[in-house]
């Protein structure tokens, strides 16, 4: 059984080598790779080929040239990545930032600061819905916060004090490397 190959009008072919640059230039590689893909099929490459030369799947290769014959230059483009759907809804997310804005204490908590595990108690409190607080860290960026870690002050402390130890006193009880007398 022979390979099949795709000819490609001679306008078409000038379309695809810009279209790769312009994708190359742009960041956007994968869609540069599935256009060198079909531009190796037009040169007579098989399948087998295209996929070692450019160290992919020989699946991966078949799937871009049987988009691109079926949908064209549209079928190599990047298409939505879906991902796993959002279990909380948009209004839901304005709920959680309402709690969030109004703080720890007024929901119950006794620290006056959130953490990941405290928003993520909440979310299972309120909406029934379990998040990993690693997951819960970027569901509240997303949602407009960031992170905020407090700094550690003394309450009574005199700064010049404080300057002339970090200066003068802290380098020289420091650990420094011996020396090691010689043999």
């Amino acid at each position: 059984m022979r390979a099949r190959s795709l000819r490609l009008h001679p306008q078409t072919l000038a379309k695809l080598i810009r279209l790769k640059k312009d994708a190359d230039q742009q960041g956007q590689y994968r869609v540069g790779t599935r256009v060198h893909a079909v531009l190796l099929n037009h040169d007579g490459k098989t399948r087998g080929e295209i996929a070692t030369l450019l160290r992919r799947p020989r699946s991966r290769v078949t799937e871009w040239l049987k988009n691109y014959d079926d949908h064209g230059y549209e079928g190599l483009l990047e298409g939505h990545r879906a991902g796993r759907p959002a279990e909380l809804t948009p209004r839901q997310k304005q709920q959680l930032s309402d709690i969030v804005d109004s703080g720890p204490v007024a929901y119950g908590f006794l620290s006056g600061v959130w953490s990941s595990v405290m928003i993520a108690k909440v979310i299972r409190e309120e909406f029934s819905v379990s998040y990993h607080p690693g997951h819960v860290r970027k569901l509240l960026y997303d949602l407009g916060f960031s992170v905020q870690r407090p700094k550690r002050l003394l309450a009574k402390a005199d700064p010049g004090k404080q300057d002339q130890w970090t200066r003068y006193t802290y380098p020289n009880i420091k650990k420094k490397p011996t020396t090691k007398a010689p043999r």
